[in-house]
């Protein structure tokens, strides 16, 4: 009984780990390439300073208790948070402007540019339906709300920045993808061809368009 527990559990992983939703593996070209950084060490990138997954002073054990006992109150906004809606496609395309979509999503026009950085429009940050749900009145933008995106920008590939579904939804709209090396990965597996994608290390820049240079500086992420 245990084991046929065990064979059915297993089994449930393995369907899991394969969803699209956890996008795609590293390999060939592009795992070359992740080799040859000097940011990459030991099967994986490296912070350029110390920085432990448990701040230096606390244990996992001790945190998973503050997470389980903690009855902090007001954590969360007792009621919809007051958003403004901007009619995107009404906004001539010349104009130079920043709406801000909650968290780290926000769209903003330059010189002729349309750039969207970290959408999420699902209003769920997790792979798992009903978890890490947006805060009420902080998801009022979806897919259809963009004409043309020249530039989708990716930062990293957390749940709370990179989502399957709304880069599956927005896919037709989009020209390039600039995104860190590696995360390229994901958007190949969703059907993203190759020239499509921008894919920088730390202290990589491309100048992009006319007038236009991104650099990829250094970050550090828990």
């Amino acid at each position: 009984m245990i084991i046929a527990c065990l064979i059915i559990l297993l089994a449930v992983a393995i369907y899991l780990y394969y969803l699209p939703v956890f996008g795609g593996e590293m390999s060939g070209k592009r795992l070359i390439r992740m080799k040859q950084s000097p940011h990459y060490k030991n099967g994986k990138f490296q912070n350029l300073s110390f920085t432990p997954s448990i701040a230096e002073g606390f244990t996992m054990r001790g945190v998973l208790w503050d997470f389980i006992t903690d009855r902090t109150e007001n954590k969360s906004p007792k009621s919809p948070i007051t958003t403004k809606k901007t009619n995107l496609k009404e906004r001539a395309k010349n104009e130079n402007f920043l709406v801000w979509m909650g968290h780290s999503s926000y769209y903003f026009q330059v010189d002729g540019q349309r750039f969207l950085v970290d959408p999420v429009f699902s209003g769920n940050a997790s792979p798992v339906p009903g978890t890490t749900r947006a805060f009420a009145g902080t998801d009022i933008y979806q897919a259809d709300d963009f004409l043309e995106i020249d530039y989708l920008i990716i930062s990293h590939d957390h749940y709370d920045h990179l989502d399957y579904k709304t880069v599956k939804s927005l896919k037709p709209k989009i020209k390039k993808v600039i995104c860190g090396l590696g995360v390229g990965s994901h958007f190949e597996r969703w059907g993203f061809e190759e020239d499509r994608m921008i894919e920088l290390d730390w202290y990589d820049d491309s100048e992009f368009a006319a007038g236009f240079r991104i650099t990829s500086t250094p970050a550090r992420h828990f």
